[in-house]
């Protein structure tokens, strides 16, 4: 993998009523950015046990190019019109990988 990398951790907290559009929306939008653009290169999505309104995403993209580019796209912003008044909190972080495996794609699913 190239240092180019942009590596950011997302923690999103939604209102509980919205706990279920905001999961559909969230995997649809993972979905499409994995289709649709080369330049990302993982997405990964968690909620937390003991906290199911507060998701985790993890996000690899090839360079701070195709970031922006996510960014720009129509189904990251159709994403956020669709989710914006659910978010409750949200924080984003820069990243820097240690150790990073992979492996095939999982769809967001509702357990």
């Amino acid at each position: 993998m190239s240092d180019n990398r942009v590596i950011r951790m997302a923690e999103i907290e939604v209102g509980p009523d919205f706990l279920d559009d905001h999961k559909r929306f969230l995997g649809e939008e993972i979905d499409l950015s994995l289709e649709r653009e080369p330049g990302v290169l993982r997405l990964e999505a968690v909620s937390l046990r003991e906290a199911p309104c507060q998701f985790r995403l993890l996000e690899v993209y090839a360079n701070q190019a195709a970031y922006e580019n996510h960014l720009q796209s129509e189904h990251f912003l159709t994403y956020k019109a669709r989710t914006s008044h659910m978010v409750v909190s949200l924080r984003l972080l820069d990243a820097v990988a240690l150790r990073m495996t992979s492996s095939s794609p999982q769809k967001l699913t509702n357990p």
